[in-house]
């Protein structure tokens, strides 16, 4: 199979993606972005980031897998590198996020050691209560629960729990995305097809706002529907959709030669700052209930697909370095997406830590671990945090998932000769 060109703006998008997550799991945790309001109503917005994110991979997915309106390999080809791909990344974050909350116990450094443990859940709500109340939304699971989730975790299979988020909770993600992954073959063999390209996107975005509207019509803020909404596959399948048709006007641009002007471009990318800067408002200045399910699923995706859409525009960079290393990092975004979170228990633990060690070496470890309870996060460290995140997934995924998914598929391979070998002609 010929490689298909890729594109540079795209590979921005998808790190700059990854990393705008991260920031929005970790940066409330540092109280110096509360001082700069518009700051923190920029980061709070990882709801648009994701949506992008399944917008993108229908994107890219029909860019590289689709001849014209054929795929290039079967469906059977397809799903086995997509969960190759996949898989290695989950178990490895799952696994890390288990073994970091058990070091964290054990160490117990304030102030989230003590209580760190894999059975904390926090129940999704967007009741009104969550906020006054939280202490009747957190839980711990019992032995049954614990077990129920760790095999939808072992299977990819933790989305489809709408009532809380277990062990890393961004690995939602790619239980998401790999329900995405076996629709993929039947939808964009079809949706290519379409010849009203326009027309479909604005049904699909009509119907993907009714589950929201649903919801805000009957006023249920409550569980399960808050969880249904954030990450039920069937649910969030119509971004993933868009994306597909996205890629088709603009294969259909690029076949009639329309080349996007630099007014055009322009309007288009004030459109997208406009949505992102209301949505954040919004967000995180209007109280009414109703906003979160709209902006979450469905009033930012035409949005979303018009970033898309001018991304892919964009032309390759000149710099010799940005050419070798932007697929790189574009590749990475998964891996940081699945990652970050146990990398940044890892740091919020050990980065304080070592800074009491290094303010008095002559303490002993309980006034060391007293001292690092007390230390003030730095945004010096968070700034090291952000660049070392991605360097390691950078290197985790080129040094360990490729590698791992080159092996996975030989060994597959190689029990497919043994079959066909085996069988009686």
């Amino acid at each position: 199979m010929n490689a298909k060109p890729r594109f540079a703006g795209l590979e921005w998008l998808r790190l700059s993606l990854g990393v705008f997550v991260m920031i929005y799991h970790t940066a409330p945790n540092y109280p110096q972005f509360d001082r700069v309001p518009w700051l923190k109503d920029m980061t709070s917005m990882g709801l648009f980031a994701t949506s992008t994110f399944f917008v993108l991979s229908g994107f890219l997915l029909a860019h590289v897998y689709f001849n014209n309106n054929e795929m290039r390999e079967p469906a059977k080809s397809f799903w086995v590198k997509r969960f190759c791909n996949l898989y290695p990344i989950h178990i490895v974050a799952l696994a890390l996020s288990v073994l970091v909350l058990l070091l964290m116990h054990q160490l117990s450094i304030p102030p989230n050691g003590p209580g760190a443990t894999p059975r904390f859940v926090i129940y999704d709500t967007n009741d009104i209560s969550g906020q006054t109340h939280p202490e009747l939304y957190r839980h711990y699971m019992s032995d049954k629960e614990l077990v129920f989730n760790a095999v939808l975790q072992l299977f990819m299979l933790q989305a489809w729990n709408p009532l809380y988020l277990t062990f890393n909770a961004p690995l939602w993600s790619l239980s998401t995305l790999f329900f995405f992954y076996l629709v993929f073959p039947f939808a964009a063999s079809r949706l290519l097809q379409v010849r009203h390209v326009k027309t479909a996107i604005a049904v699909l975005c009509a119907l993907y706002l009714l589950p929201p509207l649903f919801v805000v019509s009957h006023a249920l803020w409550g569980i399960p529907w808050t969880g249904l909404l954030q990450r039920f596959p069937p649910l969030r399948l119509p971004e993933f959709l868009c994306g597909i048709l996205c890629y088709s006007l603009f294969r259909s641009h690029q076949r009639q030669g329309v080349r996007l002007s630099q007014a055009h471009a322009m309007m288009l990318s004030l459109f997208v700052l406009c949505c992102f800067v209301a949505g954040a408002w919004v967000f995180t200045h209007r109280p009414e209930r109703i906003w979160y399910p709209l902006l979450h699923n469905g009033l930012l995706l035409p949005s979303q697909l018009t970033l898309v859409y001018l991304c892919a525009w964009l032309p390759d960079p000149g710099s010799a370095w940005l050419q070798r290393n932007l697929p790189r990092m574009g590749a990475a975004s998964l891996s940081i997406f699945a990652l970050h979170v146990p990398l940044f228990h890892l740091w919020t633990t050990f980065e304080p830590l070592l800074r009491s060690i290094a303010a008095d070496r002559h303490a002993g470890w309980q006034q060391w671990v007293s001292d690092a309870g007390a230390t003030a996060p730095s945004l010096t460290g968070y700034a090291a945090f952000l660049l070392l995140s991605i360097w390691i997934c950078l290197h985790f995924q080129e040094q360990f998932v490729v590698r791992v998914r080159k092996a996975m598929l030989r060994r597959i391979s190689l029990n497919e000769g043994r079959r066909h070998v085996a069988r009686p002609i």
